[in-house]
């Protein structure tokens, strides 16, 4: 194996600084500014990262002008909901699509290829009215709805069933199993790593989401966390340091979450990415 030269390694390493200094950089400024007081001034130049007397006075504050513990509340229950019927349906639709024999197979296939094509702005319209039409609007399920089986989550369960041994399930056919049984005894299991991958996608998109609440929802109660965070962004406009206290409070989750599956989440990068 050739040698890597030491200036090459270097400027590896020299690259990899920088896409961490662009990346984390921001959440790191706006971790720092949350636990900065009133009488530091947070546009210093050069800017200090560090606090010169953390506080955590922020965090009440925001909480004392917003209801952001419901809000939040809100938004959690979007996100699991995502996340639950995501699992069930892209990993029903992407079993289908991989191991099953039907007419128009290829047809589902390039339509959820297609889906993600299709910018959501062309069509919340048409969301927005069905949504009314089935009188789930300003209802925390209109939220859920239309983002409950991703078609990117379809097409990633697809090819890890696909990149699945067949010869498993043929031998599991002899043995007398169903469609179902084998589903849920072989291929789920053996596509952990790409349920936690649409896990996390979900999660972050339902967490994440401020168009589609805000435009579905109307009574103040039932604000998710992004929608409810913009009117202390209207309203303090000139203190940073809340509207980064609730920006720290809305990344938090999702900082943990991937903390938790990110084992699995690598390992379903993997499992998605082979195509069988």
């Amino acid at each position: 194996m050739r040698r890597t030269p030491g200036w090459e390694k270097a400027l590896r390493y020299l690259l990899m600084l920088l896409v961490l200094a662009v990346t984390v950089g921001p959440f790191l400024w706006q971790l720092s500014t949350s636990f900065k007081g009133t009488t530091e001034d947070v546009y210093t130049s050069p800017p200090r990262f560090l606090p010169a007397h953390p506080t955590a006075g922020n965090y009440a504050e925001v909480a004392d002008i917003i209801p952001v513990w419901d809000y939040a509340l809100n938004s959690l229950e979007v996100a699991v909901a995502s996340v639950l019927t995501n699992l069930a349906g892209a990993s029903m639709a992407g079993y289908a699509l991989a191991r099953l024999r039907f007419r128009g197979r290829a047809f589902a296939g390039h339509a959820f290829v297609l889906a993600l094509l299709v910018p959501l702005e062309s069509v919340i319209i048409a969301q927005f009215t069905m949504v009314r039409d089935l009188h789930l609007n300003n209802t925390l399920t209109a939220v859920v709805l239309p983002g409950s089986v991703g078609a990117l989550n379809v097409l990633l369960m697809r090819n890890a069933f696909a990149a699945v041994p067949q010869e498993i399930e043929e031998a599991a056919v002899v043995d007398g199993a169903n469609v179902w049984q084998r589903f849920t005894r072989i291929a789920l299991p053996s596509v952990r790593g790409t349920l936690a991958v649409v896990a996390i996608f979900s999660f972050m998109g339902a967490w994440d989401d401020f168009l589609w609440p805000l435009i579905v929802l109307s009574d103040s109660e039932k604000f998710t966390l992004t929608v409810g965070l913009n009117f202390l962004h209207g309203t303090f406009a000139q203190n940073p340091r809340l509207v980064a206290a609730g920006t720290i409070i809305a990344v938090a989750p999702l900082v943990v979450m991937f903390a938790c599956l990110q084992r699995y989440f690598f390992r379903g990068v993997g499992e998605g990415a082979v195509k069988g």
